[in-house]
């Protein structure tokens, strides 16, 4: 769904979608599962900076939520999650706050995007919303035993001799240290 600066200008758009599984590519970081509803608000804003400069921004506020699978970082089988969020997000014109040397930001200005071409695309807010709201590391169970380093099997599933090899030569300097310990 897209929201062009020209539409907002004469009305604001209220929005709610139900936005089937392929909808969006979220990358490798997670795998959409039944439909991901989004609802809210797009309107314009007009900033005004001075007498003569006034700015078109675009505010999107609303809610969305849907199931999603992650990889675990261990084992990298598929876990489930709810996610749920609300955004209240500005979207100003590019090149609008372009300054000639660097500078600092502040924080509110960090909640601050940039339309493009006039418009602004729902499907990538929303891949935004979600990935932010993703945990920042996911385990199938808090004692994933994870994959084998050396033959690539599931741990959690079976058992491998991998174990019982031959240890890394660079390793042997250090095996000493829990003899002495003791």
């Amino acid at each position: 769904m897209q929201f062009l600066l020209s539409d907002l200008e004469r009305e604001p758009i209220q929005f709610s979608v139900a936005l089937p599984a392929a909808a969006i590519d979220f990358g490798g970081e997670a795998e959409q599962v039944g439909n991901l509803a989004a609802e809210g608000r797009a309107e314009v804003l007009h900033e005004h900076r001075g007498p003569k400069e006034i700015v078109s921004d675009i505010r999107l506020k609303g809610s969305f939520q849907g199931d999603f699978q992650v990889p675990c970082a261990r084992c990298v089988e598929p876990v489930q999650h709810h996610l749920t969020g609300d955004f209240d997000l500005l979207f100003r014109p590019p090149g609008v706050d372009a300054i000639g040397s660097e500078h600092a930001i502040s924080t509110p200005e960090t909640e601050i995007g940039y339309y493009e071409n006039g418009g602004l695309a729902l499907e990538d807010v929303l891949r935004e919303q979600v990935l932010l709201s993703l945990p920042a590391r996911t385990l199938c169970q808090p004692d994933c035993k994870g994959l084998c380093p050396r033959c690539g099997q599931n741990r959690n599933e079976t058992a491998c001799s991998c174990d019982s090899g031959p240890s890394d030569p660079r390793w042997e300097a250090l095996a000493g240290l829990s003899r002495m310990k003791n």
